[in-house]
């Protein structure tokens, strides 16, 4: 077996996930590799399958290794991929999410042992439960296997530390470029944008970007949603995205009368639009670490109007660059929602201070800056 004898001139990282789909852990990946390539040598690692980020990888030449988990636990999966961080010489490890570190870690010990590991969180299960097996092994084995610790938002991060049973878990905020999401100028540009999408110039529109899964909790926004429709009736609902609970969905809202304001567009490749465009954003999750389609509609100056869960919180200030309103709490929804569809003015000024807060505190510059700093800091103790 090939045993690496010094890190390359450029670091070799990988990438780990579950697979490289349309979601925040992996868009961020994509991100990181596109600003960090001339600097890092990536290499992405998915668990089970590829994905049509995977895929777009490949095709603008970044090695994709797709590991094929089967079900439960693999345990000749940490076989091959130390073979594997054997054969490419990988230096780095980043790790997103806990179940892809958790093969990351067996890997290091079925013999990838020079490799760096770095685990990063991006969110949490919804009751937060984690077994005493799992935290002792975190704590006394997997811990000891790990460079560094971070998590996208402090919920995230304490998270973490006090149910995972690992320490000392740094929070990296996650960005968005806000060079490709930005305001409108003006509202005749407002006005022609909603023409190209197909949208009524002069109507009241809500978007909801998210997959169609229990956590999003999409049953509370249509049963809020009926209570705004008999107040504001021309107000239309957009739901964004695809998942296991569409068609459960397509139900309720037949179930409440309201399939006429209520519009199911599937997946979309241009969400920024869409953001610029309509005038608020809502997400009624369960829970939530750091919404990076919350974030875009912030720096589009978008209003938003969300469950008050997880990282939320950090976000959003409610009343002053956002709503906040409780969990399951639909009724409270549907009054957020009518006051701010009332109130233009209102709207403004919330969508004004979005995008003030946003460019102080979540850049994708700045996120990238700092999982570079970890690669280079990785990279320097590993050569020594």
């Amino acid at each position: 077996m090939h045993v690496q004898t010094s890190i390359s001139v450029r670091p070799r990282v990988g990438f780990v996930v579950h697979v490289m789909q349309v979601a925040g852990a992996e868009m961020l990946v994509t991100r990181i590799i596109e600003r960090l390539r001339n600097k890092v040598e990536p290499t992405i690692f998915c668990l089970d399958s590829l994905g049509a980020l995977g895929q777009k990888m490949l095709d603008l030449g970044v090695p994709v290794v797709v590991l094929g988990r089967v079900p439960g636990i693999d345990y000749a999966l940490p076989w091959r991929f130390a073979r594997e961080l054997h054969r490419r010489e990988i230096d780095i490890l980043h790790a997103h999410q806990y179940t892809p570190f958790f093969y990351s870690a067996l890997a290091k010990l079925y013999g990838a042992w020079r490799v760096k590991i770095i685990f990063t969180e991006h969110g949490r299960h919804y009751p937060d439960h984690v077994s005493w097996k799992r935290r002792l092994t975190n704590r006394w084995v997997f811990s000891r296997l790990c460079y560094a610790r971070s998590a996208c938002c402090n919920f995230a991060a304490r998270a973490t530390e006090i149910n995972d049973g690992l320490d000392r878990v740094e929070t990296i905020a996650n960005g968005v470029d806000l060079t490709e999401v930005t305001p409108l100028g003006s509202s005749e540009e407002k006005q022609q944008l909603r023409g190209r999408l197909g949208l009524d110039t002069d109507r009241l529109y809500v978007a909801c970007v998210a997959r169609f899964h229990p956590v999003k909790n999409h049953a509370m926004l249509l049963r809020g949603w009926k209570i705004v429709q008999d107040r504001i009736p021309d107000a239309r609902l957009l739901l964004i995205g695809d998942g296991t609970d569409r068609e459960k969905m397509v139900a309720l809202a037949e179930n409440l009368g309201i399939t006429s304001s209520v519009q199911f567009w599937g997946v979309r490749h241009d969400v920024p639009d869409l953001l610029r465009a309509v005038d608020v954003f809502t997400l009624t999750s369960e829970t939530e670490a750091s919404s990076l389609t919350l974030l875009e509609a912030m720096a589009c100056g978008c209003p938003a109007v969300i469950t008050d869960v997880g990282g939320n919180g950090e976000h959003v200030t409610d009343g002053v660059d956002g709503w906040l309103v409780p969990r399951h709490d639909h009724a409270a929804l549907a009054e957020r929602l009518t006051r701010v569809l009332e109130e233009p003015e209102l709207r403004d000024t919330v969508a004004s201070a979005a995008r003030r807060r946003v460019e102080r505190q979540f850049s994708l510059d700045d996120t990238v800056a700092k999982y570079d700093d970890l690669y280079m800091s990785a990279a320097r103790v590993q050569s020594r």
